[in-house]
């Protein structure tokens, strides 16, 4: 590692989920770069906790998939492979589209107004074909979508594997490149999603994802 991480600040939730977000986030970024050694006494040196909560964080992380581990050997980053992307990409697809009708389904008004809010920036970024933004919007509107959706598994799921998912699908890019047809595309999933029709936001949403 060039740079040490800077000090972890606690700020009063649970130590090792701050840690493993800490570190999650630092392989994201690249701080911690694909192939390197993660040794538990620098990490904790560096983030200025014990070594408990760096441990069963590397242990959480290995779990995802952002690190591997071989016994006696070394610990460190993986590094990502096109069939990991792959099929994270395919699973998102899926599972989002089952997320969109479990949210009509059992989301509040209120929950799923923010939700489209959130949908009108996806579809201004397609609008402007600015791949970064819809990616980053896209993020955004599926979190929110995941919640209002209510359901206890999934939000678990996706605490855990948030991380990873956002790993694998950095190098998304959309299936329809035309952002006028693509955003055609969007708009008409934001319609079903106001008229509340579950069934139709799933289907318009696998289609826009490759997935009929």
């Amino acid at each position: 590692m060039t740079v040490p991480l800077a000090p972890l600040v606690p700020r009063g939730t649970v130590l090792g989920d701050e840690v493993y977000t800490r570190l999650g986030e630092a392989i994201l970024d690249g701080s911690l770069a694909p192939g390197e050694r993660l040794r538990d006494h620098d990490l904790a040196e560096w983030l200025g906790v014990s070594r408990t909560p760096v441990r069963e964080a590397l242990q959480r992380l290995e779990r995802v998939g952002l690190v591997e581990v071989s016994p006696h050997r070394y610990t460190r980053v993986s590094v990502p492979n096109t069939k990991a992307q792959a099929d994270t990409l395919e699973f998102v697809a899926y599972l989002m589209g089952n997320a969109a009708r479990m949210a009509i389904a059992h989301g509040a008004d209120d929950e799923l107004d923010d939700v489209i809010a959130e949908l009108d920036h996806v579809i201004a970024a397609s609008r402007a074909d600015d791949y970064a933004e819809l990616l980053r919007a896209s993020h955004l509107f599926f979190a929110k979508l995941t919640r209002a959706t209510g359901n206890v598994a999934i939000l678990r799921f996706m605490r855990e594997a948030e991380l990873a998912i956002r790993r694998n699908i950095s190098t998304w890019r959309p299936l329809i490149e035309c952002p006028v047809g693509r955003s055609s595309a969007y708009e008409d999933f934001r319609d079903a999603m106001i008229r509340r029709d579950g069934a139709r936001a799933e289907a318009l949403l696998r289609e826009l994802h490759g997935l009929s």
